[in-house]
């Protein structure tokens, strides 16, 4: 399996001791768990959104991004996932790794600090180069949206 560096650096390292790095939890795994760096206890409520700190920062290639997306067992389970799934982390963002998450289960869910909260995947990017042109080729599903093929 292909491996990339990307660097990572705790914001306040002394106070982050506590913490650990995102990991990969198996050998093959695609995504490593990320952890919520919240002062204490949150409970994010039933329908509600809130922005978890992870306090760290990445630098990473460019042509890459790293995916911000759920952990099955949450959304599974509780009901909790990524809001904005999958978030992106660009190549030129140097800011603070946030996991913006929503509670769409019917209880409460408490995050705790160093809770698992969401998953990271490193992924290429290639960027689109647009083509003004006046016509589309046709195709043979053409307009058709939406359901357009049934259930």
């Amino acid at each position: 399996m292909e491996k990339r560096n990307v660097k990572i650096c705790w914001l306040d390292p002394e106070k982050n001791k506590d913490l650990l790095l995102p990991v990969y939890q198996t050998e093959l795994a695609a995504g490593m768990d990320v952890r919520a760096a919240v002062e204490g206890p949150y409970l994010l409520e039933s329908g509600a959104v809130h922005l978890f700190p992870t306090g760290f920062a990445v630098a990473i290639s460019p042509g890459y991004e790293l995916q911000v997306r759920p952990r099955s067992g949450l959304a599974v389970k509780h009901g909790v996932t990524v809001i904005n799934s999958p978030g992106t982390i660009d190549a030129d963002y140097r800011g603070e790794v946030k996991v913006a998450l929503i509670n769409l289960g019917k209880m409460p869910f408490l995050v705790n600090r160093g809770d698992r909260i969401a998953q990271l995947v490193l992924a290429p990017v290639v960027q689109a180069q647009l083509e003004l042109v006046t016509k589309l080729d046709e195709t043979s599903r053409g307009r058709g949206g939406f359901g357009h093929t049934g259930l």
